[in-house]
């Protein structure tokens, strides 16, 4: 075991945060972004793994890139269009208030098939074909469908098969196998380490709460990633190789 000092900043940090009403984005955090297509952009570790399970999948053609990295100014906009044309109830089903919208982590993407034209709040992601080969293989590529018609009540938004997250591994196959939504992923963590295996990795994933403007936490040996979950706590993510 050895023991590592959490700053207070790193809980608006990372690939794990919520963001929603209850907890808007705060991080003042410079994104690198990456350009994955049709003008949309992302975080470059979400838009690498984006592109090659794209690549495997033969995508390439047929999956269209709709909307990623979003301004708070760009998410305004959109509200304000959305709410004009569509009214509240629309609106604030399919469009996430300004500044709770995590398009703007630049780790969300919307995704269409492509056709002459396409919706850009509702694009038609059908559960056929390479659209589905691409949602069965995201979860390996640390991605998972954000919105589900049964977690709404958790996460203020309807079901969206168009809207996919990256969370990184292992986290994509623990809340897919879990069947948890991203809200519900602290307090699940809280309840207990989760140990699993990846390609011979093992991986041990914990909740570590904030106490304060620096958190010790006793973190065991091993490659250690941090991501603040935007809710008061960190997620550890520790890996060790097999000797």
């Amino acid at each position: 075991m050895r023991r590592m000092v959490l700053l207070r900043e790193q809980v608006r940090e990372g690939t794990l945060l919520v963001v929603n009403r209850q907890h808007p984005l705060r991080s003042s955090q410079k994104i690198e972004l990456i350009n994955v297509g049709n003008g949309v952009q992302m975080e470059r570790h979400a838009a690498a793994a984006f592109n090659e399970c794209v690549r495997l999948v033969g995508g390439r053609e047929t999956i269209v890139p709709v909307s990623g990295w979003r301004s708070a100014q760009e998410q305004k906009k959109i509200w304000d269009d959305t709410m004009r044309k569509e009214g509240a109830c629309f609106t604030e089903s399919y469009v996430a208030h300004p500044g709770c919208s995590e398009h703007q982590t630049g780790l969300a993407i919307d995704l269409g098939k492509a056709a002459e034209s396409i919706d850009f709040i509702r694009p038609d992601f059908p559960q056929e074909g390479v659209c589905r080969a691409f949602r069965t293989q995201s979860v390996r590529w640390g991605f998972v469908q954000r919105y589900r018609a049964h977690k709404r009540q958790q996460t203020g938004i309807a079901e969206e098969p168009w809207h996919f997250r990256y969370v990184g591994a292992p986290h994509a196959q623990i809340l897919e196998s879990r069947d948890l939504c991203l809200e519900e992923y602290s307090d699940f963590l809280k309840q207990g380490p989760v140990n699993l295996e990846l390609g011979g990795v093992q991986a041990t994933v914990f909740y570590v709460p904030e106490s304060g403007a620096k958190t010790v936490a006793d973190v065991p040996d091993g490659l250690v990633q941090v991501s603040g979950d935007n809710c008061g706590g960190f997620i550890l993510t520790v890996w060790r190789w097999r000797a």
